[in-house]
């Protein structure tokens, strides 16, 4: 299923995801580039609400830029598949090899915003995240390894320990928590 059709049927879970949603919507009818970081005011990122079996915890990763224990994920670069693009970041971020996702469905959706940074030398312009996030199961007893580029440390939370170890207000109150409650259904 093409990703405007899975943004048509999508139920938006708050308010939130139905203003996201509607703008995603717009832009992706738009016929804007989206896949692509060459679109510098808006592109898609995929995210990963990556939890145990017994859904008890919650993996996060220290993110260097941000200064902050988050979720794990990245830019589509091209990708149009944004499950594919949260399995390949998790990967990445974690050094996990075994995912599985609980659902091809998105798990949640979200428009962020990036505030402008240094990146690899160079300035980065604030731009928006559009983001798609996916749950996804795996072992808590595999090894982990940091992608010291992006990250240094990973590790698993409770899901209430995940929020509270997040220094940023605005994904503690809007996303994480929205996450830990959407889990419920899962």
């Amino acid at each position: 299923m093409e990703l405007l059709e899975q943004l048509e049927q999508y139920r938006p879970f708050n308010e939130q995801e139905a203003r996201d949603r509607e703008e995603l919507l717009r832009r992706m009818r738009s016929g804007e580039e989206l896949y692509t970081r060459d679109n510098s005011a808006a592109h898609f990122t995929a995210s990963a609400w990556v939890v145990s079996p017994g859904r008890d915890q919650v993996l996060m990763a220290y993110h260097n830029l941000y200064d902050s224990w988050a979720w794990l994920g990245g830019h589509a670069d091209g990708e149009r598949d944004l499950l594919s693009v949260a399995l390949r970041e998790v990967r990445e971020e974690s050094g996990l090899v075994q995912l599985r996702p609980v659902s091809r469905d998105i798990y949640s959706l979200e428009i962020l915003t990036v505030n402008g940074h240094e990146k690899h030398g160079r300035y980065v312009s604030s731009h928006l995240h559009l983001n798609l996030t996916y749950l996804l199961e795996a072992d808590p007893e595999a090894p982990l390894r940091c992608k010291p580029d992006e990250n240094s440390r990973v590790g698993w939370f409770s899901p209430e320990a995940a929020i509270a170890a997040s220094s940023e207000p605005w994904f503690r109150q809007r996303i994480y928590s929205k996450l830990n409650a959407k889990l419920s259904g899962w």
